[in-house]
């Protein structure tokens, strides 16, 4: 049975830039859609009881609804709805504000924190909290873009549970449409990215150490 809770975010807005690190996007999120990406060949779905498949190559083109989940990581994979679904359930009511006023809704789905642990990013386990230099990065449809900090998402560091939706209000996504990103914490629908066709995990520390003078 799906944990519930219900969450009404508080004021919080820090954002994290990686320049130099990600290409800037822009399209679709919650507060609009585009046309999902186009694609010509197959690529693999990772099993929701097995360990991720095989690493698609980056540069694979994705079928519609298929999510990449690549980057500093061992075992990149590619999963779809159908493999969300199969994987324990976390629902969460949440609140936000759109280009379309303000939004109610519940979303169920699976935590992003357990669809990123599965691909085994490599964070620097020498370094104090190795993790706490990492980042998620989210693409939707139209090339839409959105980072998190990894202790925004890792329940050892914070409380919000940052989802890959199926659902919105007991209305199952379609499959080729893919999965939602869920922010909850967050006050502004910018970052539930619509759509979502990849996920990277990658570490700052080459940005950071690379701008030293």
């Amino acid at each position: 049975m799906p944990q519930h809770i219900s969450l009404r975010p508080p004021a919080w807005g820090a954002s994290l830039a990686v320049s130099g690190l990600l290409l800037t996007g822009c399209g679709a999120s919650a507060d609009s859609k585009a046309e999902p990406a186009a694609a010509t060949s197959a690529s693999s779905s990772a099993s929701a009881s097995a360990s991720p498949s095989a690493a698609p190559s980056s540069s694979a083109p994705l079928k519609p609804g298929e999510v990449r989940v690549a980057g500093q990581v061992d075992k990149p994979y590619t999963l779809t709805l159908t493999d969300l679904r199969a994987m324990p359930q976390t629902s969460v009511s949440v609140e936000f504000t759109s280009a379309k006023g303000p939004q109610k809704h519940t979303y169920k789905g699976v935590l992003l924190h357990d669809v990123l642990k599965n691909a085994q990013p490599r964070f620097d386990a020498s370094k104090k909290n190795g993790q706490l230099r990492g980042v998620a990065v989210a693409t939707g449809g139209g090339d839409y873009r959105a980072v998190f900090a990894w202790a925004e998402i890792d329940p050892g560091f914070a409380k919000s549970q940052v989802l890959l939706a199926v659902s919105e209000d007991d209305v199952p996504f379609e499959d080729a449409s893919g999965p939602r990103l869920v922010a909850p914490q967050d006050t502004k629908g910018g970052r539930y990215v619509s759509e979502l066709n990849q996920l990277w995990v990658g570490v700052v520390d080459p940005v950071v150490d690379g701008g030293q003078h």
